[in-house]
């Protein structure tokens, strides 16, 4: 894909995610043939799903899953419903998981699925309904050695019940390992809840050594609290990081003096809200990206930091802990400014980690310890930061353009290996 093009369409995350790939490819020369495979998902799929709601009324909400790719393992990626979810996002998401899942060496492909619906409106039983006929819609193009989903954006553990169990129904088998994220009483994991968080952790403690910085006197500012920043935030001022600022949807909250994350998750719990949080400074939405800081995690959703507020960014390191919050243009910009930047396909590749493990565990029928699990995501997010920092020195690039130069260089290895069939 072309700058230009790029400039008029800086936020469709599939334009993003192919001009980074475009340039990856060409700094590995891969050859052409591969570079057309991988150019383009595998499979696309798109679903109109009729649900009874409780009044009577028939609605039809529209789904998709799109399969990138298939060349290392089973499709692996979440499921989220939202109103802003499109193919274009659906299949950018899937891509990223590829090279996410080949970036820590676990043999899964790429996949991505989305309803557009607002899940906040329906009632439980109605959600229900949705994800049901949904799974009923994809039962033959998901499962353990097919496409293992997980939870993402507005979906948890219960949508993966009801995944499970009606993958389950359908196969006339308990079949836990068809997706993950899955409640402990039904083969989910110990530590898959904090898992991407914990990653987000590991990743930025291997970046303060590497640039020599003391974690105590490190500033954090994270944006979205959700699962993954909440995790990260708390689990990061366990280990003596000044959490500075948190930001999500109706506004920040800040304190030079570092945020207590432990009262901010019972405040947020008994309130819905980080709102009106004791002794923090109220700010507006977005407000806290562009505020001086050492760590900046974006863990919210796509396109927070755009060619628009790049220059504005104060922070040493940002560690991506959404999929996709750096536009291709900013990538420039803060690379320009020196930042030193953990790409989402490295820094929030915790979560597919455990859900990997999960996913073992399920087909095993035996479950480890949370010590274990997080003993081997400890092993796997340094050793992947390490490989994605040695291709950013050897080859003169930044750690985005790594990341994708290690993932896609081990994804055609794959396809070289196993030819073309036809």
């Amino acid at each position: 894909m072309s700058e230009k093009m790029m400039d008029g369409n800086e936020t469709n995350p599939w334009a993003a995610q192919a001009a980074r790939f475009n340039l990856a490819a060409r700094k590995l020369g891969l050859e052409e043939g591969i570079t057309k495979i991988l150019s383009y998902p595998a499979r696309e799929i798109t679903v109109h799903i009729p649900v009874t709601m409780d009044d009577g009324r028939i609605e039809v909400f529209t789904g998709y899953r799109v399969q990138h790719s298939e060349a290392r393992g089973p499709g692996k990626g979440g499921i989220r419903f939202d109103l802003g979810v499109t193919l274009d996002e659906v299949r950018a998401l899937a891509s990223w998981m590829t090279w996410k899942c080949a970036v820590v060496n676990i043999p899964f492909g790429g996949a991505k699925g989305g309803v557009i619906v607002d899940p906040h409106v329906l009632s439980q039983t109605e959600l229900e309904r949705l994800t049901r006929r949904y799974t009923a819609e994809l039962v033959e193009f998901i499962g353990p050695e097919r496409d293992v989903p997980a939870p993402d954006v507005n979906t948890n553990e219960q949508v993966m019940a009801w995944v499970m169990d009606t993958y389950s129904m359908h196969k006339r088998q308990t079949v836990n390992a068809v997706v993950t994220g899955k409640p402990l009483a039904l083969g989910g994991s110990e530590g898959r809840r904090q898992a991407t968080g914990r990653g987000c952790k590991i990743v930025c403690d291997r970046a303060i050594e590497r640039l020599k910085m003391t974690k105590t006197k490190t500033r954090v500012i994270v944006q979205g609290f959700g699962n993954v920043g909440s995790n990260a935030a708390e689990l990061m001022a366990e280990d003596g990081y000044l959490v500075i600022g948190v930001d999500e949807y109706d506004g920040g909250i800040y304190d030079p003096k570092g945020l207590d994350i432990k009262a901010l998750l019972k405040h947020r719990e008994a309130k819905k809200t980080i709102q009106g949080f004791a002794g923090s400074k109220t700010l507006k939405p977005r407000e806290l990206l562009t505020m001086d800081c050492d760590i900046l995690i974006p863990a919210a959703t796509e396109n927070q930091i755009t060619s628009q507020n790049a220059d504005q960014i104060k922070a040493k390191i940002v560690c991506e802990g959404a999929n996709g919050p750096t536009t291709a243009k900013a990538d420039d910009i803060l690379q320009g400014k020196g930042v030193f930047v953990i790409p989402d396909i490295l820094a929030n590749a915790g979560g597919v980690t455990v859900s990997y493990f999960e996913w073992v565990q399920d087909r095993q029928g035996y479950f480890w310890k949370e010590a274990l699990v997080n003993e081997k995501l400890q092993e796997i997010m340094d050793e992947s930061f390490a490989a994605v920092v040695a291709y950013a020195d050897q080859h003169q690039v930044n750690n985005r353009i790594a990341a994708y130069m290690l993932a896609i260089d081990r994804v055609a290895a794959a396809i070289r290996l196993r030819g073309i069939y036809a």
